[in-house]
């Protein structure tokens, strides 16, 4: 009886036709360059410093600037995702932070980059939402957890990728020649464009939505309108921002000044410190696959707050004991659980709401919290310039012991199937 079921099941029979493994590749690509053109920042700010001049906060606020281009390109996003699709915006964030990356190698000032890469930023911003609401959408429930986790291995094999390729191309070629790389994936959207449907419950959600049919969003042609007038999605939406916020504040923060932590605090060169970040990284990436495995088995809550409580309260260890002998093996400890929130975060948001309202409203609190992580660079160069970056470093595991609290006490998992057009 269950297999007749299953097999009569249309959304069933629905995933199994969609081309998940093709959008799984371009997606994971698309994050790859994501995370290496948020990398690219962290390698090249000593350099950008020395360049124009700038203080610790000015260095500081340029990580700021892009957090708050990719909240404001993440919201508008998340939007466009349920309005557009989830498909063409990955297509025109891809393009967009590629073209304006690749520029950023030219300016002649501080000014000029900060402007680029802000608006550059818009386009990273959409992409984390888009590329994780496209494939919570087309990968079967079974898998999804680890799926996505893998697919977030992508963003971190771009942080290890723009970390090799630094060590290299900026003692050699300078830190404009990084940047001009930035114009490759341009051929990436271009392929995506011709290559990759849009979700089938995407379409049918939208199908219904054009047709005037009667569901969740028809009350309000604003969704946000939607989700604020229904107390279940106006309580998780909070939830999640301010979550998210912690999250990103915490995470923002340390991958912004932690190679400068290695580098001008703990006295350790240029690639020797490239080569601790690539051991921190490859980690991430084996703890992103193992978390999103776990999560499947035993759940998104119990892995979640693993990651981000373990991650609070391994920083002090990082920042008070570490030694010349002990300093690798460290990193790789915090490598592991600084990886698995990231890996459970996309799934665990995608499935507290309903497909109509789904891109905008992770969209929305994931980046209305991205919004409250923008003061986190400049707060690590403020205590640079009054304490120290490690003490900046300190406030960041608070940060990431209250983003796991939330969702402990208050979230729970699998409120809906992102496969259905609910």
């Amino acid at each position: 009886m269950k297999s007749v079921a299953i097999t009569s099941d249309p959304s069933a029979s629905t995933v199994q036709k969609q081309p998940w493994k093709l959008a799984f590749v371009f997606c994971f690509l698309v994050l790859l360059c994501d995370g290496a053109d948020i990398g690219i920042l962290a390698f090249t700010l000593s350099s950008l410093k020395q360049e124009f001049g700038l203080t610790n906060v000015q260095a500081g606020a340029l990580g700021s600037w892009s957090l708050f281009g990719m909240a404001i390109g993440g919201v508008f996003g998340g939007w466009a995702c349920d309005r557009f699709g989830r498909v063409r915006v990955i297509v025109l964030a891809t393009g967009m932070f590629s073209i304006l990356s690749g520029f950023s190698g030219l300016v002649q000032s501080y000014e000029q980059f900060v402007a680029l890469r802000f608006i550059a930023c818009l386009g990273l911003g959409s992409l984390y939402i888009a590329t994780n609401t496209l494939m919570s959408e087309m990968v079967p429930t079974k898998h999804r957890t680890t799926v996505l986790a893998a697919l977030m291995t992508g963003f971190t094999l771009g942080s290890l990728v723009i970390t090799s390729v630094s060590a290299w191309i900026i003692p050699s070629y300078g830190w404009r020649t990084l940047y001009l790389l930035t114009f490759l994936p341009l051929l990436l959207a271009i392929s995506m464009y011709f290559l990759v449907p849009e979700p089938q419950s995407w379409k049918e959600a939208r199908a219904r939505k054009l047709s005037g049919e009667k569901d969740t969003t028809k009350k309000a042609e604003n969704p946000y309108k939607a989700i604020f007038e229904n107390p279940k999605h106006r309580i998780m939406f909070i939830l999640w921002s301010m979550s998210s916020g912690l999250l990103l504040f915490g995470y923002f923060g340390v991958s912004n000044w932690l190679p400068s932590y290695l580098e001008t605090e703990l006295g350790i060169k240029f690639k020797e410190m490239a080569l601790y970040m690539a051991g921190t990284y490859l980690t991430m990436m084996f703890a992103k696959v193992v978390a999103g495995f776990m999560a499947d088995k035993i759940g998104r809550k119990i892995v979640f707050a693993f990651g981000t409580m373990g991650t609070a309260l391994f920083i002090p260890i990082l920042v008070y004991t570490h030694t010349p002998e002990n300093i690798g093996w460290l990193m790789i400890t915090f490598g592991f659980l600084y990886g698995i929130p990231y890996a459970i975060n996309a799934t665990y948001l995608t499935e507290s709401f309903p497909t109509a309202i789904r891109g905008t409203a992770i969209g929305g609190a994931f980046n209305i919290g991205r919004l409250g992580s923008v003061i986190a660079p400049v707060a690590i160069g403020y205590m640079a310039m009054h304490n120290s970056i490690g003490a900046g470093l300190l406030l960041m595991a608070g940060a990431y012991f209250l983003c796991g609290l939330i969702p402990t006490l208050f979230i729970k998992e699998k409120q809906y199937d992102p496969q259905e057009a609910s």
